[in-house]
């Protein structure tokens, strides 16, 4: 069950992982909405002055305050007054305006920056975690993290960012009015800031529940568009549109629901406070009104109130907006806080991974391995040694623990009992980049990137740096040179979404081109021919077996003639090493048992 974090907690979580130079800019933020609400009093104070000139001019010419003013400036009548009030109070009003517009774009960048920030640390964490981890997630919820809820982080942040700003903003208002009529003053900002508690309090367990149901949706139907657009061949064939239409449906109209309903509530309170507002307002005019001198006494009053609610009702809109929408982004910003939270292996750091020295072999020593205590045993006691420079074949049936084998010898798992050594040195979680250096692997299934035939044989080499002497003589050397050259654009072939343009065959040769380019000394083929017709799968292992005798190849195959070469064969039954031959010995025992 995962911990429960208030928005606070949530906050400082976030907060560790903002660069020092974003935290920076927050401080300066906060500078900015001080200078705003600096604004805003000027606003709201210079509104007295110029509609007490309008109202009672004689007075104001009077009025202890301004004597020392007007005689300064040898203003004689009041009217003359009214210019410099106007031009102060426009210029106020400007101000005011200039100056919330450059906050509203100071938020926006920041708060961006800071969401590109950690979306580039979020993907980062998540490329650099352990095959196990990837294993046990489904790429939905990755990808779902990745992109859709790190704009969660983005709101959140600016959320965050309004509320304080509205808070300041809040503040500054009240402070002002404090000083124009403090009892009415009180009685407005009390009966707003009630309503808006009551609003809150009514309201919050909606939108949490609203924030939950948002991020469960939301991976659900990236899920369910997965797995219909990646199955599209056999969705097309089956006719099963319909079942996929559904799946996306269940999820896609509860998120829309939950979606709507939040915005609802945090919209909504706008229109009673002011239609609140205005039926406060008219009370007010009636009750100053009745006084005597209560027409001249109102006006500036009530004109300074209007502007101060004028002002004030937005920004505690704005303020409670902010709060229910960050109470609906909570859980989504929590999933992104559990990605980042996450940390980075040392190599991660380090400018250049060194390779561990390899001269003699690998050897496993009685290495297990399952997923967890509940699970069985994948892998159970495996002893076994590979010179360097051998031929490895290793067959068996189906779930007898082929691939978690090589899994193991690559270091994407570490096995959970016994060891792999390389020159008698154990691999460790500090040593497996180090010995992933020597590794090039061709699966059964190759990815390939929506981009060109070169770029995919050097997969993960910026374009600057590709060798494209070595991308040539690694496509003779995979025997798919001849079919790419025959293309109209050659190397620059764009291969579409995971190949979709190529045969498999000729996916399966850039993949294991893509081996090649890396100049590995130890390649490791996962059924990685079984796409190949007989005389290209020979062609292509007698050139590998002929690169040098440095290169140690492991293979797992179902083909028999794909093992025929290798210097030993090891089967597999169970998760245990059933027979080990050499020489192809094991190879004809097998056809003569049937057993592969």
């Amino acid at each position: 069950m995962k911990p429960t974090y208030s928005i606070a907690q949530t906050v400082i979580r976030l907060w560790r992982h903002l660069k020092p130079r974003r935290r920076a800019q927050f401080g300066l933020l906060l500078i900015l909405m001080l200078l705003t609400s600096f604004t805003e009093i000027l606003t709201i104070g210079s509104v007295l002055p110029f509609l007490a000139v309008i109202s009672n001019p004689e007075d104001v010419l009077q009025h202890p305050i301004a004597k020392p003013f007007t005689q300064a400036l040898g203003i004689n009548n009041a009217y003359e007054l009214l210019m410099p009030l106007t031009i102060i109070f426009c210029m106020a009003a400007l101000l005011a305006g200039a100056m919330r517009l450059l906050l509203l774009w100071a938020n926006t960048r920041v708060s961006h920056a800071a969401g590109a920030d950690l979306s580039i640390r979020l993907y980062e964490r998540t490329l650099y975690q352990p095959y196990s981890f990837h294993l046990s997630r489904n790429s939905s919820e990755i990808i779902e993290g990745i992109s859709s809820k790190i704009n969660s982080v983005i709101d959140a942040i600016r959320m965050l960012l309004n509320l304080f700003s509205s808070s300041i903003f809040l503040i500054a208002v009240l402070a002002t009015l404090l000083l124009v009529e403090p009892f009415i003053a009180l009685v407005a900002f009390g009966g707003y800031g009630m309503i808006y508690v009551v609003i809150i309090l009514v309201t919050r367990g909606r939108q949490i529940r609203n924030g939950k149901r948002i991020a469960q949706e939301s991976t659900r139907r990236l899920k369910s568009l997965q797995e219909g657009l990646g199955g599209i061949r056999d969705v097309l064939i089956d006719g099963s549109q319909s079942v996929y239409c559904d799946i996306f449906r269940n999820s896609d109209l509860p998120l829309r629901k939950a979606q709507a309903s939040s915005v609802f509530i945090s919209g909504s309170p706008r229109f009673v406070m002011e239609a609140f507002g205005i039926t406060l307002m008219a009370i007010l005019a009636y009750v100053l009104a009745s006084q005597p001198d209560g027409i001249s006494r109102a006006i500036p009053i009530l004109g300074a109130l209007a502007l101060g609610a004028q002002r004030l009702l937005p920004v505690l809109q704005h303020a409670y907006s902010s709060w229910s929408l960050l109470q609906v982004k909570h859980a989504s910003l929590l999933d992104a806080l559990e990605f980042l939270d996450k940390s980075l292996p040392k190599y991660a750091i380090q400018e250049e991974t060194k390779p561990l020295t390899f001269k003699k072999h690998i050897r496993l020593r009685d290495v297990s391995f399952r997923y967890s205590e509940k699970s069985t045993w994948i892998i159970s006691g495996v002893n076994l040694t590979i010179p360097k420079g051998s031929c490895i074949g290793i067959m068996g049936v189906t779930g007898s623990g082929k691939s978690t084998l090589l899994d193991i010898i690559m270091g994407l798992l570490r096995p959970t009992e016994g060891a792999i050594e390389v020159d008698g040195r154990p691999i460790n979680n500090q040593m497996t980049r180090n010995w992933q250096t020597h590794i090039a692997h061709v699966p059964q299934s190759i990815f390939l990137s929506d981009t060109t035939i070169e770029k995919n044989i050097a997969f993960g080499v910026p374009e600057s740096e590709i060798d494209r002497n070595r991308v040539y003589l690694s496509a003779r050397q995979a025997q798919i040179a001849d079919a790419v050259e025959g293309f109209p654009e050659k190397y620059q072939t764009v291969v579409g979404e995971r190949g979709v343009r190529l045969s498999g065959g000729q996916r399966q040769r850039i993949g294991i081109a893509r081996a090649l380019y890396k100049n590995a000394d130890v390649i490791i083929f996962d059924e990685a021919t079984s796409a190949l017709d007989t005389n290209t799968e020979l062609a292509v292992m007698k050139t590998v077996q002929n690169l040098s005798s440095e290169i140690t190849i492991l293979i797992v195959a179902h083909r028999l003639s794909t093992l025929k070469n290798c210097s030993t064969v090891v089967e597999l039954e169970k998760g245990g090493v059933l027979k080990t031959g050499s020489d192809g010995q094991l190879v004809r025992d097998s056809v003569d048992g049937r057993r592969i």
